[in-house]
């Protein structure tokens, strides 16, 4: 089981599955988000995430079909979701646990930065892919 939780302790979730590749994102959406130069994310399973402290959990629609959650009370980014998928995009900063998984690629490079260098010898791609 992995576990993550939001800054303040009032969303918890458990991992009963794998956490997938881990992605650097540079989109811009990401960026501001978050409020730092990427965001690193991997996809988890919807039937292998429990979320504990669905009261405080909000989310804003960044784009047409992509939803954002994040904790109300101290806005700790939690995970993302797309409709028609069977699956969440989570946000690594908020883990508890080393989720063993391993680092794929920098993406949306296209739109990285202009004050971040990237120094890893990982695969950029100028978009997703």
């Amino acid at each position: 089981m992995i576990s993550g939780s939001c800054l303040c302790g009032k969303i918890e979730y458990e991992i009963s599955g794998q956490v997938g590749d881990v992605v650097h994102c540079h989109c811009q959406t990401c960026r501001k988000a978050h409020g730092s130069a990427f965001s690193s994310v991997a996809a988890v399973d919807d039937n292998e995430f429990t979320l504990i402290g669905r009261d405080f959990l909000s989310f804003f629609e960044s784009s047409p079909g992509k939803k954002r959650y994040f904790c109300s009370n101290c806005g700790t980014q939690i995970y993302a979701k797309r409709e028609g998928t069977k699956h969440l995009i989570l946000r690594l900063g908020s883990l508890d646990d080393d989720p063993t998984s391993k680092e794929k690629n920098h993406i949306w490079v296209s739109q990285k930065a202009t004050w971040y260098s990237i120094n890893s010898r990982l695969p950029v791609c100028q978009e997703f892919e």
